[in-house]
């Protein structure tokens, strides 16, 4: 393999492909590249990926790398950090097969990572899932008791002014599936209005399905401009002790924005928003619900998503449950109805029409002379 390239450098992959243009070549520091990472690196075709971490470690089955090399783009493995010092954002280099270039100079040398080797580290995963699952739930139960105020206190919701009560509240985050999902139920939100939240990256989710989120709720760190100044209401999720590290971005782009302190991640406190404000059902989209989603997030356990879960679980459906009581298609036997039911009053209005009736005439005598009678 010799590509030659110029570089995007990003240690937060979703800053990158912010970036990152086709053809280029990425350089990143992401360790079990997660679906939704590689997904949207798919969407860009770089040329190749180069990462300082390992792309898939074998704690757990993290599909990223897989479906990158699956894609035809190759990946250069565990080149280690020092790369982000040698290396400026725009350099053009070259990569050689393992080995990355910079001019003359060999700046950095990894592990070209194959598919066998991939596929070993997925056999490998699905051994060591279960000490994983165990870390995982100890961690989620101890937290959980940390974090049961979700349930029981009283939650301090910031004002807003999109009417939420008796609604029916689309939740959007950018997570696994979320484009498939949006698609499923385009019908339901065309028929249905729904509040539309999107969280962080979910706003531009949105805007990119040519939908405009009514409120825009997270830390604010994967959400661009251009969302946050489209009309939508802003609230920035806080730590429980009230500081907003994404709060100085949005003011400084002269954004109102309202503050809702509370632990837990951005989807659990859109969850509780709506909750709290009277949502009739609350409808979710890419939003992490289970062990692998959170792993690939960083996330040692799901405490406070399981006590939300349970808060509002008897409003709550994915979106892959509406999409089945919406479909779009019409049973054959209805469409036959339809069709006979509109062809009756045409076929009425040409028999007695007197400039038709001639045309009906000629036509009768031709089929007598056919049958012969």
């Amino acid at each position: 393999m010799n590509i030659r390239g110029k570089v995007r450098l990003d240690k937060r992959t979703k800053n990158l492909v912010t970036r990152l243009k086709r053809n280029e070549i990425a350089v990143i520091d992401h360790d079990d590249i997660d679906e939704v990472a590689a997904n949207t690196l798919i969407h860009i075709r770089p040329q190749a990926i180069i990462n300082a971490q390992p792309s898939i470690t074998g704690r757990y089955p993290a599909r990223g790398a897989y479906k990158l090399l699956k894609a035809g783009i190759p990946i250069i493995d565990e080149v280690g950090e020092l790369i982000f010092d040698r290396l400026r954002e725009g350099s053009l280099i070259e990569v050689k097969g393992n080995q990355i270039f910079w001019g003359n100079e060999l700046i950095a040398e990894g592990q070209l990572l194959t598919l066998p080797a991939v596929q070993t580290k997925l056999e490998e995963s699905n051994e060591n899932i279960t000490t994983e699952l165990d870390n995982f739930v100890d961690n989620t139960l101890e937290y959980a008791k940390k974090e049961k105020s979700i349930l029981l206190g009283n939650i301090e919701i910031p004002p807003i002014s999109t009417p939420v009560l008796n609604r029916h509240v689309l939740i959007v985050v950018r997570g696994s599936n979320y484009k498939e999902d949006l698609r499923a139920i385009n019908f339901y939100i065309q028929e249905q209005k729904p509040v539309i939240i999107g969280v962080d990256g979910g706003a531009d989710a949105l805007l990119e399905f040519g939908l405009k989120p009514d409120i825009i709720l997270g830390d604010m760190d994967s959400v661009s401009d251009a969302a946050l100044q489209c009309g939508a209401e802003v609230i920035v999720h806080a730590y429980a002790n009230g500081k907003a590290p994404g709060l100085q971005r949005v003011t400084d782009m002269g954004v109102e924005a309202q503050v809702f302190p509370i632990t837990g991640t951005s989807e659990d406190a859109a969850m509780l928003l709506a909750w709290e404000m009277g949502a009739s059902l609350l409808v979710a989209v890419g939003t992490h619900s289970n062990m692998i989603d959170f792993l690939e997030k960083g996330r040692k356990g799901m405490a406070s998503t399981f006590l939300v879960r349970l808060k509002v679980g008897s409003i709550l459906v994915d979106a892959r449950g509406v999409s089945q009581l919406y479909k779009q298609s019409l049973h054959t036997k209805y469409l036959i109805q339809l069709l006979i039911g509109a062809m009756i009053p045409i076929a009425i209005i040409l028999w007695v029409s007197p400039s038709t009736k001639p045309f009906f005439r000629l036509l009768f005598l031709q089929i007598k002379l056919l049958l012969g009678s």
